[in-house]
């Protein structure tokens, strides 16, 4: 796993949402403009501390499409989406583990390891190369490389 940087579009698009969802309240968790199929999407996930609901999404998606449409930064169809980041969402970009320092982690590994297929602790520390993650009985620094995926990790009580 590589920590990901944005896109020339997905820097665009974050760009203009960031001061839209500021004045909102919210926080743009991600941007992604991806093909699916033969369709793109550009998908913009929104965060706040009290959680995301539906008119939070559409708040932010009417002047975002506006501005969109105004600047026409994607030349090509798409269909536009704004949602809520989710619970448990994935840490993909630097600026996700530096709001994810000291939260409850999962960590799946390419292939099994001493730690196992997958590793539940507190993420303590990051660099472009390594997630450092701390459980009850053990302190692991694990190299990126090793890694296939990293959600923050919740607890469900059914």
């Amino acid at each position: 796993m590589k920590i990901k940087k944005y896109g020339n579009t997905e820097r665009i698009v974050y760009d203009l949402a960031l001061p839209l969802a500021n004045n909102l309240g919210l926080s743009i968790w991600d941007v992604c403009f991806e093909k699916e199929g033969a369709e793109w999407y550009l998908r913009v996930f929104i965060d706040k501390p009290e959680g995301i609901c539906i008119e939070d999404c559409e708040n932010l998606s009417r002047p975002l499409n506006d501005k969109l449409d105004e600047v026409d930064p994607i030349k090509q169809r798409y269909f536009f989406e704004v949602g809520s980041a989710g619970l448990g969402r994935s840490l993909t970009k630097e600026h996700h583990f530096e709001q994810c320092v000291g939260e409850d982690v999962e960590v799946t590994f390419i292939r099994p390891n001493t730690l196992g297929k997958v590793f539940i602790g507190q993420l303590t520390n990051f660099t472009k190369d390594t997630i450092t993650i701390a459980s009850e009985d053990t302190e692991a620094i694990i190299n990126l490389v090793d890694v296939s995926s990293v959600k923050i990790h919740e607890e469900y009580d059914f």
